[in-house]
């Protein structure tokens, strides 16, 4: 179902994968979108176990292009690092595919608890909780669950 990599030589472990997922802040979300144009938009995002998750507004070009088709990948950058001399980059990065859903009720809560506590880790949970449901209104919680994930990273990294 998803193709294998074509450079197996800088092909990242599952382990690699998941620590430059852990590290990350923020990536890029990948959806079909209206008119079969791709749509792609940066968000931040936390890694809870084998899925992710994001939030957003209740409305927008995104939820419409989740309802159309569920199917997505979320691409993170770990490194980026040019290197004029050598006409290169040093580079890692991860793409996970899966299927995304709207959480609801006490699932999309813990879910944007998980999100709040990454971020604002020196906030205490009753500070967070109250920050939760004064915007639980206007908040969308979504799930990523990963199917696949592939990283890469330069040949000249391997090692590293």
């Amino acid at each position: 179902m998803f193709r294998p990599m074509r450079r197996k030589n800088q092909q990242l472990t599952p382990e690699a994968c998941q620590a430059v997922l852990e590290r990350g802040t923020s990536g890029v979300l990948a959806l079909a979108g209206a008119e079969g144009y791709p749509y792609a938009v940066p968000l931040s995002y936390v890694l809870d176990g084998e899925r992710l998750i994001f939030h957003c507004a209740k409305s927008g070009h995104k939820l419409d292009a989740i309802a159309q088709c569920p199917k997505a990948s979320f691409c993170v950058i770990d490194q980026d690092q040019v290197v004029p001399e050598r006409f290169t980059t040093h580079f890692r990065s991860v793409i996970a595919f899966g299927v995304i859903r709207v959480l609801e009720g006490e699932e999309a809560l813990t879910a944007v608890d998980r999100l709040a506590a990454r971020y604002s880790p020196q906030v205490d949970d009753s500070a967070r909780a109250r920050e939760i449901e004064g915007s639980e209104a206007r908040l969308c919680v979504l799930e990523m669950k990963i199917e696949h994930m592939t990283g890469k990273q330069a040949k000249e990294m391997m090692g590293k």
